[in-house]
């Protein structure tokens, strides 16, 4: 199939090798040296420095439809990519190179498979090394955690691991302990910092078109959310589901991943709000206060933490004169401690 990649390859040593004719004919062949020597006119040299600097970005040219050039992609990217680099943490920066190990969960799948409503949760191993079924602490819950199958993927193909090192990804199977951000340690006690979220750039109102799959509805847009998908936000004026999103397509992703995955029907209203701003202040009476005074644009996300939805720039800019003793952040740090 097309996501297999296929051990049988003929390889030649360069283009002018008439191996190239033999194998693809002499016109085919004509054309392709014709081209590459076009792209090399285009393009400049690949230089490793520049592309580990993030100053340039490599090119490649094949087919996943036809596994035309797939093997090479994963091979060159393997030789390209950089080292595991140290992970900054709570308490310290921790280093790849340390025996004992730690990884956080950076992404979450929610049904994988449909007809089972499992969720698969993906560690980056930051140190040391993972072991199948070996107890981990989850550090936000401080609970014991055992993975009986740790999973790799390969497109859509996937198989158990025993074991993974500094910058393997894995797949663990989960029944909604884990969420993004959450870090895994042989027993320290730290949480690795540095996993931003960002203000969204467009608003909808989530609502309910059939009051009998309500439960349904709060489920599903809430395992969509953890993904990532989406942020959700919350206003307890009108019990409200606020969805926020950096385009429209998300939005569609959404309601159609709502209506299949849970059988649950919703329209989207669109809302005129410019950002949403994390809240804090130094003083809690100050925060009640000024949350107080604007209830209708408070909000709370995922995490329970309040955010003043501006209504304009303009706005937004007075409301920060106004209010010196409120910090107001455009982005938060995923909370997982």
């Amino acid at each position: 199939g097309k996501t297999v990649i296929e051990a049988e390859r003929r390889l030649i040593d360069n283009l002018e090798s008439p191996k190239l004719n033999e194998e693809i004919g002499d016109q085919d062949a004509a054309q392709l040296r014709e081209d590459v020597e076009l792209i090399h006119g285009v393009y400049d040299d690949f230089e490793r420095e520049e592309y580990l600097a993030g100053r340039t970005a490599p090119v490649f040219f094949g087919s996943a439809l036809n596994n035309f050039g797939v093997r090479e992609l994963l091979e060159t990217f393997v030789k390209i990519s950089p080292a595991p680099i140290p992970r900054p943490a709570t308490t310290r920066e921790v280093q790849p190179e340390e025996s004992s190990f730690s990884g956080f969960i950076f992404k979450i799948h929610a049904n994988l498979d449909p007809r089972h409503r499992d969720r698969i949760a993906f560690l980056r191993v930051c140190s040391g090394r993972f072991e199948r079924s070996k107890a981990f602490l989850h550090v936000r819950t401080g609970k014991q955690m055992r993975f009986s199958t740790p999973y790799s993927f390969m497109a859509q193909k996937k198989e158990i691991i025993d074991e993974a090192f500094p910058g393997d990804v894995v797949g663990l199977y989960d029944r909604g302990d884990l969420k993004i951000g959450d870090t895994l340690t042989e027993g320290e006690q730290f949480t690795f910092t540095g996993i931003p979220v960002f203000s969204p750039a467009i608003f909808k109102e989530l609502i309910n078109t059939d009051p009998m799959r309500d439960k349904q509805l709060r489920k599903g847009i809430q395992q969509l959310t953890e993904e990532g998908v989406a942020q959700l936000f919350t206003q307890r004026i009108g019990n409200r589901l606020i969805v926020g999103t950096v385009g429209d397509l998300q939005f569609e992703v959404i309601q159609h991943r709502l209506s299949a995955e849970y059988n649950a029907s919703c329209r989207l209203k669109p809302l005129s709000y410019h950002k949403a701003c994390w809240i804090t202040a130094e003083n809690a009476k100050d925060l009640d206060a000024f949350m107080q005074y604007r209830e209708a644009q408070i909000a709370w996300d995922k995490d329970k933490r309040p955010v003043y939805l501006a209504e304009s720039g303009w706005m937004l800019q007075s409301i920060i004169a106004d209010n010196p003793k409120i910090s107001f952040r455009f982005s938060s740090e995923i909370a997982a401690s």
